[in-house]
């Protein structure tokens, strides 16, 4: 039975001093990681210095201005009253209706008057009454004033609630590694949409940005959340490794397939702003953005249980310890499996049930550009997960066992351990 050991994710403070000859083994790991890393690294710094949006506006931002009439904004109202009668005119059977809302303005020009809207019936069948609180659209320059228009519904408090609602349970429960972690969230979204979002509308290729602003992201992200140690490390390289299989597989998965990328309304209106966006490019960017959360996920907890077991039992070599990490790796990725495909399933289940109303064969509909396009960004996300265990758990063994965590060190700790007791 191996002795027990403190299994935290930092060096344990009550630990006896190791000798030279062990701090010269961890360096020596350290090193190595170094060597892997700051490449990468300058890399990463390299590329996003290079390709960072010069501030410009892009072809398809100077043309989607044009939809938009100049001096347009969006106050929000709230409705004092709702009217619904038949639309004038209409001759079905039984008769369409309209409805009317009076609303009184409560921001920005014209604040405190009212102002007569008509609205749309799926927006009165969500259920729109008195005291509901709206956002207008608010249209300067229409002929005899400016005129208000139904936009969508005031959703700011719900989810400023449930914001601060988020902050406050993972800041109890995790405490300052949780707090570390919604700091990183915050870089994470700055990198997306300073750096990604803003790239992929302009002429760089999208697999790049995509790739340099998911490195940027996962360094951070990593550290800040779980410190920097050799376990943190050993995550880093399986994520990049996952991230990089992710855009060589998609890449070929892609262009193989041929998948266009037109597959649904919000990409047919960007090709409106610019035809010229390589949207087959911008489906793996979004295979190599949507790979960040589950690939963190699997190789930090990889890593994690691997130097774990390290500590619980040292005098594993590394073929055992790489054997016992898999074991726990590969029930990891059952479950990680499964989310990936529920996530996809449930993101595209108004389209699904579009299909399931259709009455083409099954084949047809599976190798359709709209389904095959999740598909094929499922499996290549799935490839990278499951590939990216192994290497993760390999990495571990090798640095655990190169840093002197081994058999020979754990004797010389309790053995130093045992001397400092019958001394005292």
């Amino acid at each position: 039975m191996p002795p027990s050991h403190n299994h935290s994710h930092g060096p344990d403070p009550d630990a006896p001093p190791l000798s030279p000859e062990t701090r010269g083994l961890e360096r020596r790991a350290v090193w190595l990681m170094l060597l892997l890393l700051v490449p990468v690294g300058l890399a990463t710094v390299i590329g996003l210095v290079a390709l960072w949006p010069s501030g410009e506006p892009t072809r398809a931002q100077q043309v989607a201005e044009t939809y938009l009439p100049p001096g347009t904004t969006y106050p929000k109202a709230e409705v004092v009253s709702v009217e619904t009668i038949p639309c004038p005119g209409d001759t079905a059977v039984p008769p369409a209706t309209c409805t009317t809302a009076v609303v009184k303005i409560l921001d920005g020009p014209g604040a405190g008057d009212f102002q007569q809207i008509e609205l749309a019936p799926d927006v009165v069948a969500s259920g729109v009454e008195k005291g509901d609180t709206l956002v207008l659209t608010r249209d300067a320059g229409a002929d005899g004033g400016a005129s208000f228009t139904f936009f969508d519904y005031a959703r700011g408090t719900p989810i400023v609630v449930l914001a601060i609602a988020f902050a406050v349970v993972v800041g109890l429960v995790a405490r300052l590694r949780g707090l570390a972690s919604l700091v990183g969230l915050a870089f994470a979204f700055f990198i997306l949409f300073q750096f990604v979002l803003p790239g992929l509308l302009s002429e760089e290729s999208p697999t790049l940005v995509s790739l340099v602003g998911s490195a940027a992201i996962m360094f951070v992200v990593l550290y800040l959340a779980h410190g920097f140690t050799t376990r943190t490390t050993t995550a880093l390289i399986g994520t990049l490794f996952g991230l990089t299989l992710v855009a060589v597989l998609g890449s070929v998965a892609v262009s193989v397939a041929r998948l266009t990328g037109l597959t649904n309304e919000e990409a047919v209106q960007l090709h409106t702003f610019d035809p010229t966006l390589n949207f087959s490019g911008l489906v793996l960017a979004g295979v190599v953005v949507a790979g960040l959360g589950v690939l963190n996920d699997v190789t930090i907890t990889q890593a994690s249980a691997i130097w774990q077991l390290n500590e619980a039992s040292p005098e594993l070599t590394w073929r055992e310890l790489f054997a016992r990490g898999m074991a726990v790796g590969r029930d990891h990725i059952a479950s990680t499996v499964y989310t990936i495909v529920f996530a996809y399933a449930g993101a595209a289940l108004p389209l699904l049930l579009l299909f399931e109303l259709y009455t083409h064969p099954f084949h047809v509909t599976l190798y359709s550009s709209a389904v095959a396009e999740e598909v094929i960004r499922t499996l290549v996300g799935a490839i990278a997960l499951v590939l990216a265990v192994p290497l993760t758990t390999a990495a571990g063994a090798f640095f655990a066992k190169a840093a002197g965590t081994g058999a020979g060190a754990a004797t010389e700790r309790r053995m130093t351990a045992l001397r400092a007791r019958v001394a005292r």
